[in-house]
């Protein structure tokens, strides 16, 4: 093997083995239970197509996407009327810090998840992590150099 072979290979081992904590987004957007959800989707307005719940010790307890909206949108409510609670998906799909980012390509490839949060041992909301900070830890990594 040559050593830009060696060289490629050991670059996309490294960016499989690095960590959502290395990857992720530390400055969450995240609303309350409590949160209207005409303010819910004024936030996505701003460009984020899905948003973290969290309780009072900052627990995630769910998520608003676009969809869930939309689909309040649909039934006839008036977003003004209902809260994040009301609205969101509970018991969402969330990864640890330690979570490889080869583990989490594969995850999304199967899902249609975009964003994830990031919670710790005690589900307290960390961070988030997107499919394009996954594409930045890949080209950071150098992984294209492989050919």
């Amino acid at each position: 093997m040559s050593k830009q072979q060696q060289k490629g290979k050991k670059t996309a081992a490294d960016f499989a083995s690095t960590t959502v904590k290395q990857a992720m987004q530390k400055r969450v957007q995240f609303v309350r239970l409590k949160t209207r959800g005409d303010v819910i989707a004024s936030m996505m307005i701003e460009g984020f197509g899905a948003v973290p719940v969290v309780d009072d010790g900052k627990r995630l307890a769910g998520i608003v996407s676009e969809h869930d909206l939309l689909a309040a949108m649909d039934d006839g409510h008036e977003l003004k009327r209902l809260t994040a609670g009301d609205i969101m998906t509970g018991n969402p799909y969330s990864v640890r810090t330690e979570t490889t980012l080869g583990t989490l390509v594969h995850v999304l490839r199967a899902s249609d998840l975009v964003r994830v949060p990031v919670v710790d041992a005690g589900d307290k909301l960390v961070g988030i992590i997107a499919r394009r900070d996954i594409l930045r830890a890949y080209l950071a990594a150098g992984s294209l150099k492989r050919k």
